[in-house]
């Protein structure tokens, strides 16, 4: 788009102070911003009405049933084997969601790039792909591997991989793609600028993968590859068996259009989003939003009804993100500290919410799939996440963690 088409397309949407200072910029700059106005979606401003806003009322709430631990003893070889047929057929590829810094543990860095060890160097990426490297010995054949990054850290994550020879995984099976972002506005919904020639953005949310994953071409060179299945996780989960044979063959088998692998609550009040149908649909409940009646409710057993927690490693049928992404998923308002550039020019770092910023989740895709199979497995050999720097969800909890499973660190 020209200036003119873009200064158009900006009075449509009243944000035409984007092009305040364009006369100032030189070519570069100018060429610069042009391309970053024309890469936003305005559509999402509709979110800051009330009646577009995601989080509205839920509906009707019921549990939900899941693969359990003595299914799975009764049925693992059978799953095992028909996860195992699918990963060697190349059906399934793993994607890893690591757009984020490690700033909550003190580290100025991608997340992934953290050094969890102790006497040696063992790195947050490091413990993922020896994870991933069990099941390809496992299935006898490379998974391919696609990591998303954001626009702050994709060359520091991908020089990190070459630097480190990409941990022993075969790189010809590895591919990077940036996540898409989303604007930061104000309070009235005006779009920030942080500099005369850059615009205030950040990663759109965890649930922006897939779409950054199609408009990156990673998707169609996937899908010319036979890939019919994602197993798609976060980066901070060091103990997480990925594109693990027996929860895909669990889902495949059951018919369902995705899974998502859960831990059981430890109690009650344990914040973490929880499995459960939503009018007779899978959603996931988050924790501030049980009331207090669902989270002491039991069931017959004497078992919280609620309380198949998720730890954000999901399978998802390929076919049925296609149809999902056709539609427009729902975009959550989160209020922030915006960094912005006042209106004299000057940069302001606000010490409390100033603005909005957009995001999709992950879990209302699950809850747009007519079916999603919870699949337990055992928190202490496959939850050790990597949030806090010290006490619950910490570093030195997920070392703990990961010596009891025998790894060195």
């Amino acid at each position: 788009m020209n200036y003119n088409e873009v200064k158009a397309l900006l009075s449509e949407y009243g944000q035409e102070h984007l092009l305040k200072y364009y006369n100032e910029l030189n070519d570069s700059e100018k060429e610069s911003l042009l391309a970053q106005i024309e890469s936003i979606d305005f559509s999402i401003l509709k979110a800051l009405k009330p009646e577009n806003n995601a989080l509205t009322d839920k509906g009707t709430i019921s549990p939900i049933n899941a693969v359990n631990f003595s299914d799975i003893e009764a049925n693992g070889d059978k799953y095992l084997q028909c996860g195992l047929s699918a990963l060697k057929d190349g059906k399934v590829a793993a994607v890893l969601l690591a757009g984020g810094q490690g700033t909550r543990l003190g580290f100025d860095k991608p997340k992934g790039m953290f050094n969890i060890g102790v006497t040696r160097e063992l790195y947050i990426f490091q413990c993922l792909v020896n994870n991933l490297m069990k099941i390809v010995e496992q299935c006898g054949r490379w998974i391919p591997f696609v990591i998303m990054t954001s626009e702050i850290n994709n060359k520091d994550t991908v020089n990190f991989f070459k630097e480190h020879d990409y941990f022993g995984y075969n790189s010809e099976y590895i591919s990077f793609f940036i996540q898409d972002a989303a604007p930061s506005v104000n309070f009235t919904g005006k779009i920030y600028m942080e500099s005369k020639s850059k615009i205030s953005s950040s990663p759109n949310g965890n649930g922006g993968w897939f779409s950054s994953l199609v408009r990156s071409g990673i998707f169609d060179k996937l899908k010319s590859q036979g890939v019919e299945w994602l197993n798609v996780f976060a980066v901070d989960n060091v103990l997480q068996k990925i594109a693990d044979p027996t929860f895909i063959g669990a889902v495949i088998s059951s018919g369902s259009e995705s899974g998502s692998k859960v831990v059981s609550k430890v109690s009650p009040e344990e914040m973490v989003g929880v499995m459960c149908l939503e009018d007779d649909k899978p959603s996931i409940v988050e924790y501030y939003e049980l009331t207090e009646k669902m989270r002491y409710q039991t069931l017959e057993n004497n078992e919280l009804a609620y309380k198949y927690g998720v730890i954000l490693n999901y399978l998802f049928k390929m076919d049925t993100l296609v149809e999902i992404n056709k539609t427009k998923m729902p975009v959550h308002i989160v209020e922030k500290k915006i960094p912005f550039m006042d209106e004299n020019g000057n940069f302001i770092k606000p010490d409390k919410p100033n603005g909005y910023k957009f995001e999709t989740l992950i879990l209302d895709m699950i809850h747009m799939n007519k079916s999603c199979l919870p699949y337990e497995v055992v928190r202490n050999k496959e939850f050790a996440p990597v949030k806090n720097s010290t006490g619950n969800d910490s570093v030195d909890s997920a070392r703990k963690l990961l010596e009891e499973n025998g790894v060195s660190l």
